[in-house]
């Protein structure tokens, strides 16, 4: 089983897609692209494509605006013969000038890309395409409110396309972090050494989804960036000069570089403790009003900070935290608790004070 599989629970019909390995007995499944919910892989079964084509669910790719040229055209009806002629000549209609023809888009330009392609209508697989014919070493990963985290490393041929990354649901596109991929390209036995490239991407909607296109290698429609600098060649490092570098930092004759002599670092400020109740309503974590700010808006500051104070929590060794997040909708509490199941540090958590809460409350115990 890996992650983008289509598996189905063997306690119902529901069917989903994997997103995440999170042990080797839970994995995570997106249900109906609206929820993830994690579940033991002994309780679900992949999907097979044949069967799919069997029961005919299967429905045909999607044609793309400049694929639909290459495709048959339905032809149009035609008026009877007889009513043609019997329009008078001068009545005809002046000739209009034709439509002008639909644009073919270019081709990719060789280089290294980032795309997203559709999994289903709301799910999004990520990739690293190498589009040059060179091998890239690369590594992939997300920094979310500042904070940066690895997920994978791994080298792609010339003309090859990684697996899926990530997954990104886009219902969450306004919460999606920011990624970062290091690529290095490099060549057995050649004669050419490359510098390191970084790039970061923060997705943002007014250009994303303007960027769809046919993506290179992949060989169908994605979201699509491209991670290096026009024109597509990486740059080069003389190899004199490498050597020399080199040679220099390994006798300690390197030049000091003004970036290295550092700043005094200011003395670290001690976390402060959470309150043993933390209460999550917005009109506690905004006593001067959030009217004008959006659900999705104030969803993203209640997990904020929720995350902040389990982190301090954390941080001073406390045994136990209450969470007040209401019940409402209960969209505040799922994903809590999803954020909880996925915490090595938490020993379990469980309701509080239901007869005083109901289901509005969340007790934490940590290790």
């Amino acid at each position: 089983m890996n992650v983008g599989d289509r598996v189905r629970l063997l306690t119902g019909r529901e069917q989903g897609i994997v997103t995440r390995l999170l042990s080797d007995e839970l994995v995570e499944v997106a249900i109906d692209n609206d929820f993830t919910i994690p579940v033991l892989r002994r309780e679900v079964v992949v999907v097979a494509a044949e069967e799919d084509k069997a029961f005919g669910r299967q429905g045909p790719a999607p044609v793309s605006p400049h694929r639909a040229k290459a495709g048959k055209h339905k032809p149009t009806k035609q008026a009877p013969v007889a009513a043609q002629s019997e329009r008078p000549a001068a009545a005809s209609a002046p000739e209009q000038p034709a439509p002008p023809k639909a644009t073919v888009p270019q081709p990719a330009a060789k280089g290294l890309y980032l795309a997203l392609s559709h999994q289903s209508p709301e799910l999004l697989s990520v990739h690293v395409i190498n589009h040059t014919d060179r091998d890239v070493l690369y590594t992939y990963g997300e920094e979310n409110q500042g904070r940066y985290r690895g997920l994978r490393s791994d080298k792609l041929g010339a003309k090859a396309v990684s697996g899926a990354l990530a997954h990104l649901h886009l219902k969450d596109f306004d919460q999606w972090p920011a990624v970062v991929v290091q690529l290095l390209p490099h060549q057995v036995n050649g004669d050419t050494a490359y510098e390191l490239l970084t790039k970061r991407t923060q997705f943002k909607a007014a250009s994303f989804y303007s960027s769809r296109r046919e993506a290179p290698v992949l060989g169908r429609e994605a979201y699509l960036f491209q991670l290096d600098e026009k024109p597509a060649a990486p740059v080069a490092i003389a190899p004199e000069k490498l050597a020399e570098t080199l040679q220099a930092q390994l006798t300690g004759n390197a030049p000091a570089k003004p970036a290295a002599i550092a700043p005094t670092p200011e003395p670290a400020k001690a976390i402060k403790a959470p309150p043993h109740e933390l209460d999550l309503h917005l009109e506690a974590l905004r006593p001067e009003g959030g009217e004008e700010l959006s659900n999705t808006a104030i969803l993203k500051l209640q997990l904020e900070a929720f995350e902040d104070a389990l982190s301090r929590a954390l941080a001073t060794n406390m045994h136990e935290i209450v969470f007040i997040h209401g019940s409402g909708s209960g969209t505040l509490r799922k994903e809590i608790h999803k954020l909880l199941s996925r915490n090595k540090d938490i020993k379990f958590f469980e309701d509080s004070q239901k007869e005083k809460f109901g289901y509005g409350a969340t007790l934490v115990r940590l290790k």
